[in-house]
C-alpha cells in the first residue's frame, strides 16, 4: 500500500512540473512523464511476481497446457504495456498514433492466441462429430 501512495504521489507531482515544463519545452515534459511511467512499471513488477506464481499454480493444478498459459500471459502484457505507451502518445499529442498502436496491439494479440484458437476450434469439431 505504501508503495501505491509514493507512486501516486510521484505521479502528482511529475503531471506538476510536466505541466510546467510544457511552456518552455515540450519534449522534456513527455520526456519526464515518460520516465515516470517507466519506473511506476517497474514498481508494479513487484506485484506482478505472486500472480505469476499464482498462475502457475492454477496451471499445475487445473492441468493446463503451458503454451496456452503462455499466450494468456503475453496478450496480457501486450495489452498493459500498448495501454501504457498510447496514454503517453494521446499526451504527446499523438492520439492517431496512440489509436495505431492500439489496432496493432490487438492484432498481435489475435496472432499470439491463434494456437488457442485453433483448438478451440478443433474442439468445437470434435463435439460436433460427436453429435
Amino acid at each position: 500500500m505504501d508503495d501505491f501512495v509514493k507512486a501516486a504521489g510521484i505521479a502528482l507531482v511529475a503531471v506538476i512540473l510536466s505541466l510546467i515544463l510544457a511552456k518552455q519545452n515540450k519534449d522534456i515534459s513527455t520526456l519526464l512523464i515518460i520516465a515516470v511511467c517507466a519506473i511506476i512499471v517497474i514498481s508494479a513488477m513487484q506485484y506482478l511476481h505472486p500472480i505469476i506464481d499464482f498462475f502457475r499454480k492454477l496451471k499445475v493444478i487445473g492441468q493446463l497446457d503451458s503454451e496456452l498459459f503462455g499466450i494468456l500471459l503475453k496478450a496480457v502484457g501486450i495489452g498493459l504495456l500498448s495501454e501504457i505507451a498510447g496514454m503517453i502518445c494521446c499526451d504527446s499529442g499523438n492520439a492517431a498514433l496512440a489509436k495505431t498502436l492500439q489496432i496493432l496491439a490487438t492484432a498481435v494479440i489475435i496472432w499470439i492466441s491463434l494456437p488457442m484458437l485453433n483448438n478451440l476450434l478443433q474442439l468445437i469439431e470434435n463435439v460436433l462429430e460427436a453429435v
